[in-house]
């Protein structure tokens, strides 16, 4: 399903359904990175992720609104946690996942519940994400919330994948993520597909049009297929295949 509005801003959001199933299926709101409005970029990885059984919504958000895509973010949450159940979804099964800057929000969203207005994901996966910046939500970097004196909320499981060829985002950011993860107490796992920022989500970067587009590249498709089963493992759906 394309296109629907959610939020006060009009933004739109795809809905990627799970096949027929007798009960109701988990859920991901997955979120892009800092591109304006590439909803579009995470189709391949979407579509992957729902044939695994996962219902998965895609919005629209702005980076480059004046609030840096806050109330995007929030209100693409709030939308998911009233509707999902429409569309065949399982409401208290929502991971939240996000790829580069919506990795570094949907990890800080579990860090800070007030980020989300108290709301919790069953779940987080950060996917190539840099986590040592501010990022929308919080105006905070992830990293320093770890390694702050500042008490933390009830950990929640963080799964996190990045390629080992990304050029744009170095994955010893995630590797970072996870130590100080680990080091507070979080379940945190990583995971490190042979491929780029693009190709873990199953895209090649266009320079000629500035934007990913799905890729059959066998890097990428393993990648992105890997990155699925994460977040299909993240709601405790499908075995964890780690290598």
């Amino acid at each position: 399903m394309s296109g629907l509005v959610y939020g006060t801003a009009g933004q739109r959001l795809d809905v990627y359904r799970a096949g027929t199933a007798s009960e109701a299926s988990p859920v991901v709101l997955l979120w892009h990175g800092r591109g304006p409005d590439e909803r579009d970029v995470l189709a391949p990885l979407a579509g992957a992720a729902a044939c695994l059984g996962i219902t998965c919504f895609v919005p629209d958000w702005r980076p480059d609104a004046p609030d840096g895509g806050r109330t995007h973010l929030r209100e693409s949450a709030l939308f998911v946690r009233e509707h999902a159940s429409d569309f065949g979804g399982d409401t208290e099964r929502i991971v939240l996942a996000g790829w580069s800057l919506g990795g570094r929000a949907a990890v800080a969203a579990a860090l800070d519940p007030g980020a989300l207005d108290g709301w919790r994901p069953r779940a987080v996966v950060g996917i190539a994400g840099g986590y040592t910046r501010p990022e929308p939500l919080t105006g905070r970097a992830p990293l320093d919330d770890l390694t702050g004196v500042g008490q933390l909320p009830p950990a929640l499981p963080v799964r996190l994948i990045h390629g080992t060829a990304d050029p744009v985002v170095d994955a010893g950011r995630s590797r970072r993520l996870r130590t100080a993860l680990e080091q507070r107490g979080w379940p945190a796992s990583l995971h490190e597909p042979d491929t780029d920022h693009a190709g873990v989500i199953m895209t090649e970067f266009d320079p000629a049009h500035g934007r990913c587009r799905p890729s059959l590249a066998d890097h990428a498709v393993r990648g992105g297929t890997r990155t699925a089963q994460l977040l299909a493992r993240a709601a405790d759906f499908a075995p964890d295949r780690q290598s």
